[in-house]
This record gives C-alpha cells, sequence and structure tokens, in this order.
C-alpha cells in the first residue's frame, strides 16, 4: 500500500469553495476569516486525513487486509488520541449508512435522468442539510454544557 506522503503535496486538496463555506458556517455572521487562515484550515484539514489514512492503513497492514474498513478508521481515531469523538464519528457514519441505503442509484452512479435521482441542485439540498446536521450534533455538546452553566448561575 502506497504511502500518503510518497505523493507530490500538490496532488491532493480539498475543494476551496466548500471549505470555505463550511468555515464561515461555524462563525458568527461578524466574524471574517483571513485568506491565510482559511488556507491554513483546509492545509490542516488535509494533514489530519493524511494521518488518519496513515494510521488505518498501518492496521490494516497488521491485520494483512487490502482494504481499509471503517473498523480500521475507528481504531485509528482512538490510537491518535480522538477517542473523544468516536461517538460522534460512528453516529455520523450510521447516519451516512442509512442515508445511503435509502438513496436511488442506477448502475452505480446518481440518476440524473428517468425521474429516479436526485437533480444537482436536489443533491446539494441534501449536502448542506448534512453539514447542518453534522454542526448541529458537533455544536450540541457545548451548546448543552453552556446552557447549563447558565442555568446554574
Amino acid at each position: 500500500m502506497e504511502s500518503a506522503g510518497s505523493r507530490p503535496k500538490d496532488d491532493v486538496s480539498l475543494p476551496k469553495a466548500t471549505m470555505t463555506k463550511i468555515i464561515k458556517e461555524m462563525l458568527p455572521p461578524d466574524v471574517r476569516v483571513a485568506k491565510d487562515a482559511q488556507d491554513l484550515l483546509v492545509e490542516c484539514c488535509v494533514e489530519f486525513i493524511n494521518l488518519i489514512s496513515s494510521e488505518s492503513n498501518e492496521i490494516c497492514s497488521k491485520e494483512e487486509k487490502r482494504t481499509i474498513a471503517p473498523e480500521h478508521v475507528l481504531r485509528a481515531l482512538e490510537i491518535l488520541g480522538f477517542g473523544e469523538y468516536l461517538a460522534e464519528v460512528q453516529a455520523a457514519y450510521e447516519q451516512h449508512k442509512n442515508e445511503t441505503m435509502e438513496s436511488p442509484k442506477v448502475g452505480g452512479r446518481w440518476a440524473k435522468e428517468g425521474g429516479g435521482g436526485m437533480t444537482e441542485e436536489e443533491a446539494i439540498a441534501a449536502q448542506q442539510r448534512m453539514f447542518a446536521e453534522a454542526r448541529a450534533r458537533m455544536n450540541s455538546g457545548t451548546t448543552v454544557a453552556s446552557t447549563q452553566a447558565n442555568d446554574s448561575e
């Protein structure tokens, strides 16, 4: 299995428009993010993905498997010190599995014609809904904690 470090750095990136949208949606409307900071956040995300992928690959190799499975990724998160996020990650994975099983597919690809699949607008709307749900799950722990702290004052 090829190491992530053997590929040129320019080959791997995340869609900047999507990342910018995610970053801005997580912040209050009056907060601006410098382009350098946005670029740094994108690079951090790429590095995080590389780190998790590399550790998942090591786990997979030790088991003499050729395909990284979700269990390998979950174990990698735990090994790398992200165990506190396992419940949220598992919930997101379960939701993804359920939505994937419900989604209409034709020949392994999204159906664009014939009325059985999603239009591009519907797919974008579904993606935005999933981002919002993920943000809500991520923020629910801090929101609940801050609400409880305010209630006790």
